[in-house]
């Protein structure tokens, strides 16, 4: 994958996981400071553990300052114009799976340009996508939405977008067809499980 198209890719996904993570600081009632880092662990959270599974390391997070100034950035405004972002709550919903999308995807490419087979490097994009959420619900000290039963799927399209990127990717195929359908897939799954109240079956009691 083209090394700017990877870049920019993950600076937006960057920028809208690190909203998510900062509109739950807001509604907590953390300060600018907690604000801020609920932001970058949800916006760095899962490429750094992406980088560090590839033992591509130091992260890209750590090493380049255009991903914390993305991060900073969302915390910021979230913090003194969380009422205006609340309003879009919605749309941030919505480029919440954009990013899920993004992420899942390019890091299933990543993992198998690093010579790992389909399965593991759609389990590495799966992380990827997920990573930042997990992270920052642990710090907000809630359970995770990806293990919720009532919040709608997510790990299940980021696996399914994660698969088809790391298939195109073993296969050779053009760039656009890498990374189009895994994320089509991805975000059209997130979207509707979200309008439709989608849910896993919860567990039943033994």
């Amino acid at each position: 994958m083209n090394e700017y198209l990877e870049l920019t890719l993950d600076l937006i996904g960057t920028f809208v996981f690190a909203l998510t993570g900062a509109l739950v600081a807001v509604r907590n009632r953390l300060d600018i400071f907690g604000t801020l880092v609920l932001a970058c662990a949800t916006g760095l959270g899962g490429g750094m553990v992406r980088d560090v599974l590839l033992g591509d390391v130091p992260p890209a997070g750590l090493t380049d300052w255009r991903y914390l100034l993305a991060a900073t950035l969302a915390g910021v405004a979230t913090f003194y114009w969380h009422r205006l972002v609340a309003r879009w709550e919605n749309i941030i919903l919505t480029l919440d799976a954009a990013g899920l999308a993004l992420f899942c995807v390019t890091g299933a490419v990543l993992a198998s340009e690093a010579g790992l087979g389909i399965v593991p490097s759609a389990l590495l994009g799966m992380i990827s996508g997920i990573g930042g959420g997990m992270i920052r619900d642990i710090l907000a000290n809630r359970v995770p939405v990806v293990l919720e039963a009532g919040t709608g799927w997510y790990a299940v399209p980021a696996l399914a977008g994660a698969a088809l990127a790391a298939i195109g990717n073993q296969y050779e195929w053009p760039t656009v067809l890498v990374l189009v359908p895994g994320m089509v897939v991805c975000f059209g799954w997130r979207v509707v499980a979200m309008r439709r109240g989608w849910a896993p079956m919860p567990a039943r009691g033994l």
